[in-house]
């Protein structure tokens, strides 16, 4: 069963940074606990599966903190609250660095959940009408990923030598449906269906709204050459930890492969399964 976890407050952060001890101590587990945060549905529920099924033959004592937004993961990591995090991809985590000043680092990469382009009222991207209204995610790496979405499916086309650092919507150079943008909160977007007539929804969000990327997507992300996959992320001054190390071996195993394979029937890849 889905579900959407609740808000990670600022009073639970700053409890968590009150208590004295190491990451693990300050979520309750002992020395060898790793404690890593992410975000319900897929990581949080991939993480679950390590935990009760792979974590103890791997001599890995594994505790999960889920969130249920994209910046709190990051900041409980930087503060030292986690050993790690999964929920996002490289760009996101090299924008989130430039802009707080961390040293969040990559350890490997897990999956691709496709971004798709949603609607409740176009079975295609052909039947979009003139002027329709497009929700797309408010954070800049995600929004730009989603630009590059519907210029993939032929929808509008970008001025050429834009950058993810400085684009806008006005870097839109060709848009024949003159669709309309609405610019909202990724969380959102799932609830944004009934008001827009398609979205472009995160797929983590997706599953969390049991919307199937191979069923209800008019348009889908593609795995080859994606700069989106997710990652395990870690600090610099933890990246080598050997449980750090354990958990990255263990999330691109096969088992886990296979796991994210069945759970998910191609809204989710795995990086196994998308680089065979």
């Amino acid at each position: 069963m889905r579900r959407i976890t609740a808000a990670v407050t600022g009073a639970t952060v700053a409890l968590g940074l009150a208590a004295c001890g190491a990451p693990s101590e300050q979520a309750g587990g002992g020395e060898d606990t790793l404690t890593v945060g992410a975000t319900a549905v897929p990581a949080g529920e991939v993480l679950e599966f390590v935990r009760d099924e792979l974590a103890a033959d791997a001599g890995l004592d594994l505790k999960i903190q889920e969130f249920a937004d994209y910046n709190a993961p990051n900041a409980a990591l930087a503060e030292g609250e986690l050993d790690a995090n999964l929920f996002q991809h490289a760009p996101f985590l090299e924008d989130y660095n430039a802009n707080s000043g961390t040293d969040l680092v990559p350890v490997t990469e897990v999956y691709l959940p496709p971004l798709g382009l949603y609607s409740f009222t176009v079975d295609s991207v052909e039947e979009l009408p003139d002027g329709a209204t497009v929700a797309l995610p408010n954070d800049p790496t995600n929004e730009y990923r989603a630009l590059l979405l519907l210029q993939e499916g032929g929808l509008i086309t970008l001025a050429e030598g834009i950058e993810e650092s400085s684009f806008s919507l006005a870097d839109i150079e060709d848009n024949p449906k003159d669709l309309e943008f609405r610019e909202i909160d990724a969380a959102q977007l799932p609830r944004s269906l009934e008001d827009v007539d398609a979205a472009i929804v995160n797929a983590n969000y997706a599953l969390d709204a049991d919307l199937s990327a191979n069923e209800s997507a008019i348009l889908l992300e593609r795995y080859e050459g994606s700069p989106y996959i997710n990652i395990l992320a870690a600090r610099q001054d933890n990246q080598d930890d050997p449980r750090v190390q354990k958990l990255a071996e263990i999330l691109t195993s096969e088992e886990v492969a296979r796991f994210i394979e069945e759970e998910y029937s191609g809204t989710v890849i795995p990086v196994a399964s998308g680089q065979s």
